[in-house]
């Protein structure tokens, strides 16, 4: 396989049950929820989608011919020695391209290994987390792992179509209504709430959003 990559970048994670880890970020180009054919997301499955995943322009991006390759380019972007080396696997759809051999490639260089997918797709074996986040009222394969983060509010899915399923953490994350500040002020307040009558679900705030970080 030849991965497409979009940008790999060191960061800290800004959202959901891992806020706070150093982290690199492996954002795959491509997503199964958006066909390419639009001018724009405004006609996509998840229109509140705020990442940039098309072409393989972006920082660090590119086309990898083998999965050591793309391994060694993950591990130029960590720095120190001390801690757990994490890089989390995002998109678009990090499951089109995620494989057995990229999992392993980056074990062997030490790093545990994260996937932020939507959940459409069954996630190989041998991940260290695994995070879904529904999007739209489009169904999902993978019904277990460490993190399900759900945008709230959407019109198409309930907080409550998802607590049955065999997660460890459940995140609610108000839904950033973008140009409408207001809007996104009364969806926290909207998540805030339901989290306080349903205490299962942790109120997921974008942390890196307001200290302007990637």
């Amino acid at each position: 396989m030849v991965y497409s990559v979009k940008e790999i970048y060191l960061t800290v994670q800004g959202e959901g049950a891992q806020t706070g880890r150093v982290a690199v970020f492996l954002r795959f180009a491509g997503c199964n929820l958006w066909s390419g054919l639009e001018k724009d997301r405004a006609t996509a499955q998840c229109q509140f989608c705020d990442t940039q995943f098309v072409g393989t322009d972006g920082p660090g991006g590119g086309k990898f011919k083998t999965a050591q390759d793309l391994a060694a380019e993950v591990a130029t972007h960590w720095r120190g020695d001390i801690g757990e080396k994490w890089v989390i696997c995002t998109g678009g759809e990090p499951l089109l391209q995620l494989d057995a051999k990229l999992i392993a490639a980056l074990h062997a260089i030490g790093f545990k290994v994260a996937v932020e997918t939507n959940g459409t797709l069954a996630a190989p074996e041998g991940l260290d987390w695994i995070c879904v986040s529904p999007k739209a009222d489009v169904p999902i394969v993978q019904t277990s792992g460490q993190e399900l983060k759900l945008v709230y509010p959407q019109m198409q899915n309930d907080p409550a179509d998802f607590a049955h399923l065999a997660f460890e953490n459940f995140c609610l994350q108000p839904l950033d209504a973008i140009g409408d500040p207001a809007a996104s002020v009364a969806n926290a307040q909207a998540a805030f709430e339901y989290c306080l009558a349903h205490p299962k679900w942790r109120l997921s705030v974008q942390t890196h959003k307001s200290i302007g970080v990637p």
